[in-house]
């Protein structure tokens, strides 16, 4: 019930994923960031433990296709599960149980992997890809969406998708950009409004974080 994109930048070492569901909350299941390591996203019958796992077997030095080849012993319930799993280098491998929904397909390219579920195209996750890593835009973040973008305009999900979500992770442990709809009529439409809200503050926000003594005004009353 699922469809998501995650994405390398070479140039700045970030990663991110964007993701949309017919389920409610479909990014606080299904987005798993680590900085300098990977990202992961288990979805279709959802073990949220799987990502933070396929994570710790990639900071641990496995290889994508051995971590997927690894999660069998980690859930009992594996054949419910679609998992994708992308490394700081831009090499992805995807786990598809024998139980994953309705029409599923997954598609790879460089430092990109995207996969869904109860799909209403199989050509779907090809899309998303080839969106994101057409894309000329600036921030890791736009071409995440425009892959999300994509996937939808090729059908995205058999019924109508109600959430979304991106998220990106620079070189802190905290989320750069964590962006989430949980519940709308037109979660990606929203996600983009709130992505362009996000954007021009972004990195005053992580300034704040690090390095509070230069941090710009938030501009709101009693902080002028």
């Amino acid at each position: 019930m699922t469809f998501s994109l995650a994405l390398t930048d070479p140039a700045t070492g970030r990663l991110g994923m964007a993701v949309s569901s017919s389920s409610p909350a479909v990014a606080a299941r299904c987005v798993n960031l680590r900085a300098g390591v990977g990202a992961a996203s288990s979805q279709n019958v959802t073990n949220p433990g799987l990502g933070p796992l396929a994570l710790g077997l990639l900071e641990a030095g496995l290889t994508p296709d051995e971590v997927a080849a690894r999660l069998p012993e980690h859930d009992e319930h594996i054949a419910y599960r679609q998992v994708t799993v992308l490394d700081a280098q831009g090499r992805s491998a995807v786990f598809e149980g024998t139980g994953t929904l309705g029409t599923h397909a997954f598609a790879q390219g460089p430092g990109a992997v995207a996969a869904g579920n109860m799909l209403a195209d199989p050509t779907v996750p090809q899309a998303m890809v080839d969106a994101a890593l057409a894309s000329t835009a600036p921030q890791l973040e736009q071409r995440l969406l425009a892959g999300l973008a994509a996937g939808l305009a090729r059908g995205g999900e058999a019924g109508p998708v109600r959430s979304a979500g991106l998220a990106v992770v620079a070189d802190r442990p905290w989320l750069l950009t964590d962006l989430r709809v949980d519940d709308a009529d037109e979660p990606i439409a929203e996600l983009s409004r709130l992505l362009e809200l996000w954007l021009p503050q972004r990195d005053d926000y992580a300034v704040r974080a690090v390095h509070p003594e230069a941090a710009p005004s938030y501009g709101v009353p009693g902080d002028e």
